[in-house]
């Protein structure tokens, strides 16, 4: 076999392979934050030895900004296979259903980066705070999309604020210890937001 014949026959493994450690490094980070999650349990996790993660990232810092990347493509797929080619308003009651819900607060590992880093993206380096930006505008893109075009209404102002509470609710959610507190601040978010969009689609 030629040179080069193996060397494009390791380039699939090595993507496969980085890929692999970006899910598991995407779901740990989510669920305990990047401060609390090393190395070494990512690349357990991912099922791979230590010493095979400097072939792929240069340092830690490296991981969390991409895998902070790997999180938003991973949403925006959810949120499309959610909205199954609903348009307008009804895409977004259906994504709003589906994310300030039980089931969105009970599986941060599962979640969404907006609702699972706020707190800790402060404390990020530049590369961390860029991927978290763009994953950031992509979404407000995203339901800006979904919203009317029409004059005297900002719909990238109204996505915005949107995704603030809906991101903060979860979170909140995920916070307190009362079950019953926390069901009630999804529920009433919940209500808020769609008592929105009933507006906006008048």
């Amino acid at each position: 076999m030629s040179q080069s014949a193996i060397s494009d026959d390791r380039r699939p493994r090595r993507q496969t392979t980085r890929e692999k450690i970006l899910r598991a490094a995407a779901k740990a980070i989510r669920a305990k934050g990047p401060a609390s999650v090393g190395v070494l349990e990512i690349m357990r996790e991912a099922g791979l030895t230590h010493g095979g993660f400097y072939a792929h990232f240069k340092s830690k810092d490296e991981l969390v900004a991409a895998s902070i990347s790997t999180m938003f493509e991973q949403g925006r797929d959810r949120f499309f296979a959610r909205i199954a080619g609903k348009q307008g308003i009804e895409a977004l009651r259906l994504w709003v259903d589906a994310y300030v819900s039980p089931s969105h607060r009970d599986n941060p590992g599962g979640g969404c980066a907006l609702a699972a880093l706020s707190g800790d993206v402060a404390r990020l380096d530049y590369a961390g705070h860029d991927a978290f930006d763009a994953g950031l505008r992509g979404i407000v893109a995203r339901f800006t999309a979904y919203l009317p075009a029409r004059d005297g209404f900002d719909a990238e102002a109204f996505a915005m604020a949107m995704l603030a509470e809906m991101a903060g609710a979860v979170a909140l959610a995920r916070a307190v210890g009362d079950r019953a507190m926390s069901d009630r601040i999804l529920q009433s978010a919940r209500d808020s937001l769609q008592a929105r969009l009933t507006q906006v689609a008048a």
